[in-house]
């Protein structure tokens, strides 16, 4: 019964199907028959009729081509050989060759994620006068895009030129470390752009054009208009500057001939600036074609802008040369002194130099899309690295080939490197680099005092970063009373809902309600403290200390405070002695360097760094001079000498000590023992028999230090210490009865014995190793560092009871001072001192203390906080018969932990019995008999 019914409804609704699809059917399967033939004969022709009909109507639906045949112009013609790319006017990773009809881009590394732009970044490289443009394709320099602006601009008319990609390449990319390329891996971009902006195409206002994924980019915006272009097509780019056009201002694309977007409006401010070819690509070698003969002919007439009307174009020269021949900029200057602001506004009057430097590479990076993580480090202005997590572009191959194509290239240069441009080790590297040009090499010295255009320049910048700040914080500020006024509008909400519900739940009891009367002036209050505050809106201005500025202060210090420790002690100004043809200064005239601080500060750099001029560029040599020497001394007394190592005159003096004090230790700890102390008097007394003996035999008798009792028995002579003088002490060791004399010395007796020597030992050990006439001691400040440096162990004035460091220095007074006009911390005693004159120094002021404490000052009594003991080890069970003896308390298994002990545990303990406090108050402390 199913299978019927199904039957019926698969033939009900083939029989409601409408004819046009039966018509459809026959048309395209077979006939079976003679009249299925017929029928599809019949079906054939109304479909050919309706075929037919639908294309008369999609070409009555087609756009015409909305640019007309150009009219013959029979005005001077512009000679197609001017049409090229300059090498001023294309990045260093372009390569011209063929006349420039060929553009490639050095894909070495990281140059596949830069863009080269309006004239040509660092990655573009000209051959033949700029014809063929040609590229890298080593290193890092796969990630960056490469740029070329030609050298004909357009003013008037309508003009076209070709671009084909000749080639495309695909690098294989090692893995990422979590950077991010941007994408697509080949690119070009296709346009026109003003004289002077910006190399890279969508990079600012000035610019504007397609790329090969069907977008129109301007100013970092992008929509799509057109269709995509690639390896093998002719693509044309079509310029409307005719006023009489309907289409005046557009710009157009069109790949083999064929228009693919329409006519796109160039925007207004480009409006009568003449607009030059723009070309930004990556991995790819590109052809170009300015004409006069177009190689894909469009849909209607028009000239190529090599065979354009010299009225309608204007020709750039090729940037002049001072003398013939280039010059590179080494500028010189302080941290923090105002050294990149300078660098901008040089670059920013002087468009025609190129940047070599870390910033300037990470800019290129960034402008082409590259995404830069977070460092994990500190950073400086001076070296920012290049970190973006892959590893072409981090590996520093991009600088290397920079360094390997600039000195190729007859370009100006400024390699604003801060710290390398004050070592001269650091300059005569870097000038090698472009001894194989004649290259004109300067230094130009920005110290001092600026000038007022700086100075004027450095306002504008404050001021416009007070003025970003103040937006930011208005915007807050705005955003925090929208926030608060969302939050009062939630509460207002609430309470009236709440309201409303006690209002009808009354109601529905059957209570009376009262409406509440509305609280105007409470809402009024309310708005009121909603409105902003007008005194954010005040204009923002300098103030009179800000306008007294010579430099600003950036967020981000020029040079690291530790590379700074480490490197300006080998700081230096260039001179002539160098090479240099000139030496300018930017902001003063130049004078001669004092003789004083070439002998003094200066390390002089030799000729062989190659510099042909050293430029002063805000005050004079002299005045110079005399900053940096400045600056110099006070970075000495400011930073620790991280690179001082202890030499061997301090080694071999402190292993003497260490010998020396453990000896007294033990000395002592011998005559506070009664049985080694017997041990110790007898043999004393044995050392003075047998001296008596000898002096028997020479005929001399001992009257002073030793006296024979009745039986014959030597006896020892009696000493009141306290009658002893300390000075004249011959040795510590012994006062005449055995008796050392820091017999009674406690911790903190010994604490400071050994922290005077120490400290003596130090201040004398860092001026030898040192050897710095700049620098013969340190600060209070660094005593931790150099100490924890000679000694390798911390030192902390609490572990003297101490708060300041001027109250621990009033314990070792007698040994170490800090003067008052330096500042630096100077040894009493000479360098040839003996270690027992620090033990007689001790003693004397542990008399001092017993005496004051005697006296009743509670203050004189010193307690030093002792180290706390280390974990106690439990005590080993004895090893099994025929066990072979174990090294030290460890277990014969290696791998065992603590065994339970096999006898009971004695409850004795294994640390020496504490020290008992010593009474300062007895009279006869010093009566020891």
């Amino acid at each position: 019964f199913w299978l019927k019914l199904s039957v019926c409804f698969f033939q009900q609704a083939a029989m409601a199907e409408p004819k046009e699809e039966s018509v459809d059917k026959m048309a395209t399967d077979p006939p079976a028959d003679a009249a299925g033939e017929e029928a599809a004969k019949d079906g054939a022709k109304r479909a050919d009729g309706e075929d037919s009909a639908e294309g008369e109507a999609k070409k009555s639906e087609e756009p015409k081509e909305m640019e007309q045949d150009a009219p013959v112009d029979a005005r001077e013609k512009v000679d197609a050989s001017a049409a090229v790319f300059h090498t001023a006017d294309t990045t260093l990773n372009v390569m011209a060759v063929s006349k420039g009809k060929l553009l490639m881009g050095l894909t070495d590394g990281g140059f596949q994620y830069l863009l080269a732009g309006a004239d040509t970044t660092l990655n573009v490289m000209a051959v033949s006068k700029g014809k063929l443009l040609t590229g890298l394709t080593d290193g890092g320099f796969q990630y960056l895009l490469a740029g070329a602006r030609a050298s004909v601009g357009m003013k008037a008319g309508r003009y076209m030129f070709e671009v084909k990609i000749v080639e495309s390449l695909s690098l294989a990319e090692p893995q990422s470390n979590g950077g991010r390329a941007p994408q697509p891996r080949q690119l070009v971009r296709v346009g026109v752009s003003t004289t002077g902006s910006s190399l890279f195409l969508s990079d600012g206002p000035d610019n504007v054009g397609f790329d090969s994924e069907g977008y129109l980019v301007q100013d970092k915006t992008k929509k799509r208009v057109s269709q995509k272009f690639t390896r093998g097509q002719i693509i044309a780019v079509l310029v409307n500057l005719d006023a009489a056009s309907p289409n005046a201002n557009t710009i157009s694309l069109f790949r083999d001939g064929v228009r693919v977007s329409a006519p796109q409006p160039i925007p207004e401010h480009l409006h009568g600036k003449p607009l030059f070819p723009h070309i930004t690509y990556k991995n790819v070698t590109l052809q170009v074609n300015f004409g006069p003969v177009a190689l894909k002919r469009l849909p209607f007439e028009t000239r190529m802008l090599g065979g354009a009307a010299k009225q309608d174009v204007e020709v750039a020269a090729a940037p002049e040369l001072k003398n013939g021949k280039p010059e590179i900029v080494f500028p010189v200057a302080l941290p923090d002194k105002g050294f990149f602001d300078w660098v901008d506004a040089f670059l920013e009057r002087n468009p025609s130099y190129v940047e070599l430097s870390e910033r300037k590479i990470n800019e290129w990076a960034s402008k082409s899309g590259l995404w830069r993580p977070k460092s994990s480090g500190p950073t400086c202005n001076d070296t920012p690295g290049v970190k973006f997590g892959i590893p072409l572009m981090d590996d520093s191959s991009v600088r290397r080939v920079l360094d390997a194509i600039a000195p190729t290239q007859a370009r100006n240069y400024i390699v604003p490197e801060l710290k390398a441009n004050l070592m001269s080790t650091e300059r005569s590297e870097a000038l090698k680099k472009f001894s194989a040009l004649d290259f004109k090499t300067t230094a130009k010295v920005i110290m001092g005092e600026p000038d007022e255009e700086f100075k004027q320049t450095v306002q504008a910048l404050v001021l416009a970063d007070k003025q970003t700040a103040a937006e930011a914080k208005k915007k807050a500020a705005a955003q925090e009373q929208e926030r608060k006024r969302l939050l009062l509008d939630k509460k207002k909400k609430a309470e009236e809902a709440r309201k409303l519900k006690e209002m009808a739940q009354k109601k529905k009891l059957g209570k009376d309600v009262e409406e509440e009367p509305v609280e105007k002036e409470e809402d009024a209050k309310e708005d009121e403290e909603m409105k902003p505050d007008a005194e954010q809106e005040a204009p923002v201005e300098l103030t009179d200390d800000e306008k007294k500025l010579w430099y600003r202060k950036l967020d981000v210090p020029d040079v690291l405070e530790k590379t700074l420790s480490k490197t300006y002690a080998s700081f230096s100004l260039p001179s002539k002695e160098e090479g240099f043809e000139e030496i300018s200064y930017a902001w003063q005239p130049e004078a001669a360097v004092s003789e004083l601080f070439r002998k003094w500060i200066l390390e002089r750099p030799s000729k062989e760094e190659g510099f042909e001029e050293i430029s002063y560029a805000w005050q004079p040599e002299a005045a110079v001079s005399e900053l940096f020497r400045k600056w110099i001394l006070e970075r000495k007394l400011m930073q620790p000498a991280e690179e001082l190592q202890p030499g061997e005159w301090f080694k071999e003096e402190w292993t003497k000590w260490q010998k020396t004090l453990q000896g007294w230790r033990k000395l002592q700890a011998e005559w506070k023992d009664p049985v080694k102390k017997k041990a110790l008097i007898a043999r004393k007394k044995a050392e003075l028999a047998k001296k008596k003996e000898s002096s028997s035999a020479d005929g001399e008798k001992e009257k002073d230090s030793e006296a024979p009792a009745e039986d014959g028995e030597v006896k020892l002579m009696e000493v009141n210490a306290e009658d002893i003088d300390v000075s004249s002490v011959d040795d510590v060791t012994d006062l005449g009865n055995g008796e050392p004399l820091f017999a009674y010395f406690a911790y903190e007796d010994w604490t400071l014995l050994a922290t005077r020597y120490e400290l003596h030992l130090l201040l004398h050990a860092f001026k030898k190793d040192l050897n710095d006439p700049d620098r013969p001691s340190f600060a209070e400040g660094h005593v931790a560092f150099y100490y924890n440096k000679y000694f390798k162990k911390p030192f902390q004035i609490k572990s003297f009871s101490c708060k300041e460091f001027k109250d621990f220095t009033e314990l070792v007074k007698d040994t170490m001072d800090c003067s008052e006009e330096t500042k630096l911390l100077e040894a009493k005693l000479a360098e040839d001192s003996d270690a027992s004159h620090f033990v007689k120094l001790a003693e004397e002021d542990r008399r001092e203390r017993q005496r004051r404490s005697d006296a009743g000052d509670e203050t004189a009594a010193l307690n030093f906080p002792r180290p706390a003991p280390g974990p106690r080890q439990p005590q080993s069970a004895p090893p099994p018969r025929g066990s072979a003896q174990q090294s030290g308390n460890r277990p014969a298994s290696g791998g065992q932990g603590y065994q339970p002990q096999k006898r009971p545990y004695s409850g004795t303990s294994s640390y020496p019995p504490p020290k008992q406090p010593r009474s300062y108050g007895s009279g006869n402390y010093y009566s020891r008999r």
